[in-house]
């Protein structure tokens, strides 16, 4: 065989400089292994049982809503199956349907949100280990839908480390957002479980529960 004759294999190019956002990332991620429609997507999720999934919104063959409901019912059979659900535009039905179980292990950005690959890795990280990252306008709108505010009993500050909970962010982190000691947060972070009536479990991620409380799930 001729040596400038093409390969019949695409050759694999690694992510440059350039990529910027999360659907540029998942783009290149795709080339490795090539989309999978929705009828494939839930049958390797099941079989599989990926330690994270990361799943666009929009597959084959429509490309509207395949691959989130792909992701609900990969959950629904597996509950707590860690999955990264990335989209152009928040589906608040959805987006509650993916938190509803509580489990956790879950997490919906947007991919115009996400702006460099190491916050697109911490991301799936996160969801990896068994916790909850949502996009802060995800959050919002959410928020923004419910018809009652099941948080009154919470004080301000107490709702500021809450919703630096829902999108991801662990006591340190919430600490360095806000500017006090972590042990300030751990203590926030007990008074907003107490005011919930959130109690302590073996199977339930206090942390998820009070996540749900505050979308109004």
């Amino acid at each position: 065989m001729e040596e400038n004759q093409p390969s019949d294999v695409p050759e694999q190019q690694e992510p440059d400089a350039s990529l910027r956002g999360a659907g540029r990332i998942a783009a290149y991620l795709k080339t490795l292994h090539g989309p999978l429609p929705q009828v494939r997507l839930l049958p390797t999720l099941l079989e599989q049982k990926p330690d994270v999934a990361v799943v666009d919104v929009r597959l084959p063959p429509t490309f509207t809503d395949e691959g989130l409901q792909a992701a609900i019912a990969a959950r629904t059979r597996v509950p707590g199956m860690p999955i990264l659900v990335l989209s152009q535009h928040v589906e608040q039905l959805y987006a509650r349907e993916l938190l509803a179980d509580g489990t956790g292990a879950i997490g919906y950005l947007l991919k115009d949100r996400v702006f460099n690959a190491e916050q697109f890795i911490d991301a799936v990280r996160r969801v990896a280990a068994g916790g909850t990252v949502m996009d802060p306008e995800v959050i919002a709108k959410l928020v923004a839908g419910n018809a009652s505010d099941p948080l009154a009993a919470l004080t301000p500050r107490e709702r500021e480390v809450l919703a630096l909970m829902a999108e991801g962010c662990s006591n340190a982190a919430i600490a360095t957002r806000l500017h006090f000691s972590e042990g300030a947060v751990g203590k926030h972070t007990a008074n907003i479980f107490a005011k919930l009536d959130i109690t302590a479990s073996d199977d339930t991620n206090r942390r998820v529960l009070a996540v749900l409380a505050y979308l109004g799930s």
